[in-house]
């Protein structure tokens, strides 16, 4: 329904134009000057004077219908090479607007491909900063790891140290016995 109602304004104002540019057009027309041909024929008594006036006319007429249409050749010419002009006026604004867009075009997409190189090498920076560190956080466990092993063998061979033979151990557990009893 909505539709409806804007095609009706669309054709009312299209009307309202073409009247308008109608009524225009017959205020600014300007017209030719009366012909000198009508009414201009006297009667005339011989014959072949009427005939050599009415051939006259004929060639007046003739004169002058050749001069309009060559007048009118001439606006027609005149009107054609004035579009010529304004339509390749308006292909070589065009074509100036086209080339200004596909340059901004160009150089937005440059500013983009610059800005995603930017990222890319932030991003592998990143990327190599991170792997630097968890290589040294690496590096970092696995010499904490070798010296967590030294310190065990090392505790190990402390304490082999004092380890007490098979053959000697009745006799330190009945000799911790004794003591534990004396006391």
């Amino acid at each position: 329904m909505a539709s409806s109602r804007s095609l009706l304004r669309t054709a009312r104002s299209f009307c309202t134009a073409a009247s308008t540019h109608h009524k225009n057009h017959q205020n600014t027309h300007n017209f030719l000057k009366p012909n000198t041909f009508i009414g201009s024929w006297n009667t005339s008594k011989d014959p072949k004077e009427a005939e050599k006036q009415l051939a006259q006319l004929r060639r007046d007429y003739a004169k002058q219908v050749k001069d309009v249409r060559k007048e009118y050749i001439r606006e027609v010419e005149l009107m054609r090479l004035e579009k010529q002009r304004k339509d390749e006026a308006r292909r070589e604004a065009l074509k100036a607007a086209n080339e200004e867009r596909k340059k901004l075009k160009a150089e937005v997409a440059k500013a983009r491909a610059q800005e995603r190189k930017v990222a890319q090498e932030e991003f592998r920076q990143a990327l190599l900063k991170e792997r630097a560190e968890k290589l040294e956080n690496w590096k970092m466990k696995e010499t904490k790891r070798e010296e967590k092993k030294k310190e065990n063998s090392e505790l190990l061979r402390r304490k082999s140290s004092v380890w007490i033979d098979e053959r000697e151990m009745e006799n330190k557990i009945l000799q911790a016995i004794v003591d534990t009893t004396s006391i």
